[in-house]
């Protein structure tokens, strides 16, 4: 199917009605306070929004092969028929990253494929609920754009982004040539306060970050260019302002940053809020929540209004775990609307109650039959044993200790690039490894932790290890560019007094999949240094010098001595703002991916053994004592952690256990 014929069916200007669920729930239906209080020329429109699904349809983990009550689209949907119940008008968006994240992502992209005519499950899914419309996010291009466009489609709802060019970018935003529509325009009826029915335009208008020409440039370096979020914004709005939109959303798959606009920000939300004529902003790719508490004092955010840049705002976590909403109370304003309040809200599908997950939604059974087949042939894919391991494999002391789950990437990365080589101008330099865990808590919650125990390994493990559908990349740097690798790394833990009493040791806002260990080489990490560079890759401090007695076969490293080192693209590619990594220092792109690889070398050693080689560890801090969170069940691995004092210390937030390091 072409292009613009794709189009054509994913982007009709729709019209129908929004009236809401009250007269189909009857009298008994609670109603929010705006359509209890709208008068004759006033109406409540509900809007609500999913966001970074990951093809989450049930509340099932495939990767520990379970139930989670946190996660799941059938859920979400529960939640979506009560609001729209207690709402006279309402309209449901989604905001991007339904593509891919788990399993069930990867089987159809890699075994079952996509046909054109198919039906993706997520999709089948949403188009069950009766989405309004969406827009694209980072992870929509993860299995190439091919891939993308006959999954989208398929759905039943216009798809926009305004900042995604095919080829290269034109001289201004209205010239590029668009993979989709930057907007559609949906002409609806509402109902007001007194019953009666009036028209109403609402423009929806969708971004992605920039970033994925970095992140995914091995499916788009030739094909795609992306344009800034805010500029984009700029000249598209006003057209759609022009065309008649009473109201404009922005569906902004990017996180609420800086206040301050810089040039292709990745979470440019709050800017992006600031552009005239944007009315209300959904936003996502962070998963997180807003309004919650994780954004209290953030420049251009009123947490308590719920407002971004003074516009209504909402995040809808992830997984499916909240619903985004945000209601606005219209009035009539000559022949137009106007916003005169507003609320926002995330609502969740679930509560911790002493420090157990207890749902607060049921399935909806509907949701659940349109992913069922998919879901049952997912579970046959990932309980495939593909070998052995002699010893468990856990990420719980991933961020302090050396790790057997980022021991096994790093063979096997380190096997797979040696052999590559092998014939190439570089097969005498040494082969070092750079791995980083993905699943070490923090937002995922104190579940979110690789835990395999020891004997067969199935693909679910080896997806469970490795979440991403990366590839394989191998760069030539220097020693001191090595040191330089370690160094950001390092900056992930918080500043350490000597003789410290019980600080807090992790910055939680440094991401774990940025915290590379280098294999290969020997090093400590010295706390009681400030971080050399912030967890965007900026210099904080020339003279910071955390990494120390950095050694290779027992030598200190020569500054100017070679190393390939076996990544994934999104690190070669300059991911995570690494000093000194980039595109140009890449010298393979495997076509494989990472968890392929794993999966080729756990098959090829038949067991493996992946207990961590204690190859860095923490320089001594005076005695001093840090705390740090992970998930209980850290406590029985405890006697298996080389090269660190641990002991717990309690039981810390949301679920997570603390322990205590003594440096």
């Amino acid at each position: 199917m072409k292009d613009q014929r794709i189009l054509d069916m994913l982007h009709p200007i729709s019209r129908r009605s929004l009236l809401g669920g009250i007269a189909a729930t009857g009298a008994l239906a609670l109603v929010h306070p705006f359509s209890a209080r709208a008068n004759a020329g006033q109406a409540h429109l509900r809007i609500m929004e999913t966001t970074d699904l990951h093809v989450h349809v049930f509340a099932y983990d495939y990767y520990g092969d379970k139930p989670n009550d946190t996660m799941g689209l059938a859920r979400t949907a529960s939640i979506i028929d009560q609001i729209r119940s207690e709402a006279q008008n309402s309209i449901l968006l989604d905001n991007g990253d339904f593509l891919q994240g788990n399993p069930m992502g990867d089987y159809i992209a890699y075994e079952r494929g996509m046909k054109e005519g198919d039906l993706h499950p997520i999709v089948a899914a949403m188009n069950v609920l009766g989405y309004d419309g969406g827009t694209l996010g980072n992870h929509e291009f993860n299995y190439g754009l091919d891939f993308m466009f006959k999954v989208i489609a398929g759905a039943n709802f216009p798809m926009v982004c305004a900042n995604l060019a095919k080829g290269t970018l034109a001289a201004n935003p209205q010239e590029d040539d668009l993979f989709l529509k930057p907007y559609v325009i949906l002409d609806r009826t509402i109902k007001d306060g007194a019953g009666a029915e009036h028209k109403i335009r609402i423009g929806l208008i969708g971004f992605v970050p920039p970033q994925i020409m970095t992140w995914d440039a091995r499916h788009l370096s030739g094909n795609a260019a992306t344009r800034d979020i805010v500029r984009a914004a700029e000249a598209w709005v006003p057209q759609m302002r022009e065309e008649g939109c009473d109201l404009v959303v922005a569906l902004s798959h990017s996180g609420i940053g800086p206040q301050a606009w810089a040039e292709n920000l990745e979470n440019a939300s709050v800017p992006l809020a600031a552009v005239p004529g944007i009315d209300a902003i959904l936003t996502g790719h962070s998963h997180l929540d807003f309004p919650g508490p994780k954004f209290d004092g953030v420049a251009g955010v009123d947490n308590a209004k719920g407002t971004i840049s003074g516009k209504p705002g909402v995040m809808g976590g992830f997984w499916g775990s909240h619903l985004g909403l945000i209601d606005l109370m219209l009035e009539r304003d000559g022949n137009s609307w106007k916003i005169v309040g507003h609320s926002s809200e995330a609502r969740p599908i679930y509560e911790r109650v002493d420090r157990k997950v207890v749902a607060l939604v049921p399935d909806k059974p509907e949701v659940l039959a349109a992913a069922q087949a998919e879901h049952e042939a997912t579970l046959a894919y990932v309980r495939t044993a593909v070998g052995k391991t002699s010893a468990p494999l856990h990420s719980y002391f991933a961020l302090v200790a050396d790790d057997p789950s980022i021991q096994i990437v790093s063979q096997a990365q380190t096997w797979y690039i040696t052999d590559m080589l092998k014939e190439t101008q570089w097969k005498d330099l040494p082969v070092l490894s750079a791995a980083a865990p993905f699943k070490a808590g923090g937002r995922g919650g104190a579940d979110y932790y690789t835990d395999v125990a020891a004997g067969d390994i199935a693909i679910k493990n080896v997806a469970d290890l490795y979440l991403y559908p990366n590839t394989v990349q191998a760069v030539v740097i220097t020693g001191a560019e090595v040191k330089e690798w370690l160094e950001m790394s390092a900056g992930i833990f918080n500043q350490i007094a000597p003789g410290a009493t019980d600080a807090e040791l992790i910055n939680t806002d440094f991401p774990s999949y940025n915290f590379d260990v280098i294999d290969g080489v020997t090093y400590q990490v010295d706390v009681t240094q400030p971080a050399k560079y912030s967890s965007k890759g900026d210099l904080l401090d020339g003279q910071a010098n955390r990494i120390q007695n950095l050694s290779f076969n027992g030598q200190p490293v020569d500054p100017g001595q070679e190393f390939v080192v076996a990544t994934n693209n999104y690190r070669g590619g300059g991911g995570g703002n690494f000093p000194g990594i980039a595109p140009d220092k890449v010298v393979f792109e495997a076509p494989d991916t990472n968890r392929d690889v794993i999966v080729r070398y756990i098959i090829d050693q038949g067991t493996i053994n992946p207990s961590a080689d204690g190859n860095w560890s923490f320089a001594p801090a005076g005695g001093a004592t840090v705390l740090f969170s992970t998930g209980p069940r850290a406590k029985e691995f405890l006697d298996n952690v080389e090269g660190v004092a641990i002991e717990p210390a309690g039981d810390g937030a949301e679920g997570f256990a603390l322990f205590r390091i003594t440096l």
